[in-house]
């Protein structure tokens, strides 16, 4: 099951709308939002920093899996797909250093 939702979106089987909103906007950005709230709690818990900052950045290699599948799909797809190339990009980005 696992493995058929990576595959999927890696080979550009997923459409390019479902891929970007749903997989990247909201689920995407609503691991890293938990991710960012866990981190906090520990912080406040006065955890050691290498925990909380690996619970931080734990969603980074799903953050960069997506934003490749997109550039993937995007490539087979038409133009509003560069405004998608455009936007994963900058929500790696935000992702990473937020």
């Amino acid at each position: 099951m696992f493995a058929d939702f990576f595959r999927s979106r890696w080979l550009g089987q997923v459409p390019i709308d479902r891929l970007f909103w749903r997989d990247m906007i909201f689920v995407g950005t609503g691991i890293n939002v938990a991710s960012s709230a866990a981190a906090l709690i520990l912080l406040g818990l006065k955890m050691p920093l290498g925990l909380v900052l690996a619970v931080h950045f734990a969603p980074v290699p799903y953050n960069i899996f997506l934003t490749i599948a997109v550039w993937r799909t995007a490539e087979q797809s038409g133009a509003k797909a560069s405004l998608m190339l455009l936007g994963s990009a900058l929500w790696l980005v935000a992702t990473v250093a937020v």
